[in-house]
């Protein structure tokens, strides 16, 4: 019998330097540019002739070698506004000309399950609720941490039920604004209320050989795979770290960063080819934006193109699209620019992957790349 696709979405929050993840590493510009923040040359991990993965995405190249990673390119979309708050807007619910409110993974999930069948379809793993996962009538469980997570059951009293949704409304306003937070929750944070007390049994079917590292991020991805083993029927996972704004000190803390999120990601893995659970799982990563290609000193400014990831059994690796130009005539107010749409990555997830109809999901028809096996 034929497994469900699984996608787990992984955010590095707050703008990831592309020019320092994927080091173009025969290209002279990147030197001429960068003074400061700047890989040093021979110490990025070699991953073909032209490019290397910072020094501390270690964990992460068996998966390209593997052909299990793709890398798409200069992704990003027109006019890219540099504001965190806007663009991740952008990204998550696929609307670059005004503020919306349905996330492109509530849209999916409702198209998956419309009849809220599965109150666990779409599980996010963090505080609050992203954007991306906001849909009226589709409830998302919202865990911070599986091992110690209680919620309150038995809402059968109106003081009870009120301090539910009081609850639950600080869990899910970021995401839709306060004015239809109310509404929005309902028949929906009730049923997400329901979701989350139900997972409570995922840590107590449990086991794994792998020892996850004890930081926040390690720790929500031992808590997806606790629930993918407890076979709860969730389609969708969210997850995010941030941090990823380096406008100061970028050397370091970037260091740590991907070294966290690459062992992260590696020990997920490791966890689901140990129970026979990875061969239906992708996994994507993406930020906001890139970084500016000339750094500040000691760090880098807001930019434009960016690269994201997916990783898994059912990829086909490789580079997709192209890494954008880095003349100075090619630049766009000194970014690099971006020459791919996201919302082509999401509609290749979603139709050749999940086996969905991307058009409505993603608002429109956009280029799809080839890196899903068929």
């Amino acid at each position: 019998m034929a497994k469900d696709p699984i996608l787990v979405v992984f955010q590095l929050t707050g703008g990831n330097d592309y020019l320092n993840t994927i080091v173009p590493r025969q290209e002279g510009l990147y030197r001429d540019y960068r003074k400061n923040i700047v890989i040093p040359e021979g110490e990025e991990i070699p991953i073909d002739d032209k490019y290397g993965f910072h020094p501390e995405m270690g964990a992460l190249k068996p998966f390209w070698e593997e052909g299990k990673m793709a890398l798409i390119h200069g992704i990003g979309y027109e006019n890219s506004p540099r504001s965190h708050f806007r663009s991740m807007d952008i990204w998550h619910t696929c609307e670059p000309n005004k503020v919306g409110t349905e996330g492109w993974v509530g849209r999916a999930t409702k198209v998956v399950d419309p009849g809220k069948e599965n109150v666990l379809t779409a599980v996010n793993f963090g505080q609050g609720l992203p954007r991306a996962m906001a849909m009226p009538g589709v409830p998302v469980a919202s865990v911070s941490d599986i091992e110690n997570y209680g919620v309150l059951t038995g809402i059968t009293g109106e003081q009870q039920r009120q301090r539910a949704l009081e609850r639950f409304s600080r869990v899910y306003s970021p995401a839709i604004g306060t004015g239809p937070v109310m509404d929005y929750l309902g028949q929906t944070g009730l049923d997400a209320l329901k979701g989350a007390d139900i997972l409570k049994i995922a840590p107590e079917m449990y086991s794994s050989s792998v020892e996850y590292a004890a930081t926040p991020l390690a720790q929500k991805f031992k808590g997806i795979s606790m629930v993918l083993q407890a076979n709860l029927g969730t389609r969708f996972f969210y997850t995010q770290s941030a941090s990823w704004d380096t406008h100061a000190s970028q050397m370091p803390g970037h260091k740590g960063l991907w070294q966290d999120a690459s062992r992260s990601v590696s020990d997920f893995f490791a966890d689901l080819r140990e129970h026979d659970m990875a061969d239906n799982v992708v996994l994507i990563m993406f930020s906001e934006f890139g970084r500016r290609v000339v750094d500040n000193g000691s760090g880098t400014d807001h930019g434009a193109a960016g690269v994201a990831f997916a990783i898994g059994d059912p990829v086909k690796g490789g580079h997709y699209s192209e890494y954008p130009s880095m003349k100075r005539e090619d630049l766009q107010e000194g970014d690099l620019a971006p020459n791919y749409d996201f919302r082509g990555f999401y509609s290749t997830l979603l139709e050749d992957f999940m086996h969905l109809d991307p058009t409505e999901i993603v608002g429109g028809s956009f280029e799809k790349l080839s890196f899903i096996n068929k």
